[in-house]
């Protein structure tokens, strides 16, 4: 079985991997990999300072992402560019771990914009964690210091949250407190697994 776990910006996400993983599921994150096909000395760095000029190299020979933000930014054909490269090595990097986990265990893709980027059908399950948008806002606006209409501008490039909950298998609830969001991913953990029949969702 393969699970992909998603959701919006604020959602959640970090906290139910983290909460799986503690249980024993092999976590493969898109964003912690979208991070390493980058790091220094990388076939995929080499690639966007070729595609994006070598001033969005740091002086460490790093990424400098303010840098790359800045070219991608409202550029529609530059962001395309930078996706081509990245998610390739992205999905490479992924099915390796897969392939490498434990034959029992029980392994997790996170990845926040499952619906965009079109990859719904590779998955068998899918597990939304689920947030009204009111206190999706405050919640990043708390966690980034950022501003209403900067987080608004976020989740407007986002799916929407009807678009996710249209191909949820599972859901998980995070419109309350902490303890009620890892109950829920305790629930749903517990499905997955096949310890428990799924409730009504």
């Amino acid at each position: 079985m393969r699970v992909a776990l998603t959701g919006g910006i604020a959602s959640g996400k970090t906290t139910v991997s983290d909460r799986w993983a503690e249980l024993g599921a092999v976590i493969v994150d898109s964003d912690v990999l979208a991070r390493e096909v980058v790091e220094r000395g990388t076939p995929g760095l080499a690639a966007v300072a070729e595609r994006f000029g070598r001033d969005v190299l740091a002086a460490d020979g790093t990424l400098d992402r303010k840098a790359l933000a800045g070219k991608v930014f409202g550029d529609d054909a530059a962001r395309q560019d930078l996706e081509g490269i990245l998610h390739p090595l992205i999905r490479a990097r992924g099915a390796e771990l897969e392939e490498s986990a434990p034959a029992d265990a029980l392994v997790v893709h996170v990845i926040p914009l499952l619906v965009e980027v079109g990859r719904v059908g590779e998955f068998d399950t899918i597990v939304v964690v689920d947030v009204p948008e009111d206190v999706q806002l405050k919640r990043a606006m708390s966690r980034d210091g950022a501003t209403s209409e900067q987080v608004r501008a976020r989740i407007a490039a986002q799916a929407s949250r009807e678009q996710r909950l249209e191909v949820a298998t599972h859901v998980i609830d995070n419109s309350a407190d902490l303890a009620h969001l890892v109950a829920e991913a305790d629930r749903v953990w517990a499905v997955l697994n096949g310890d428990s029949p799924a409730p009504c969702e």
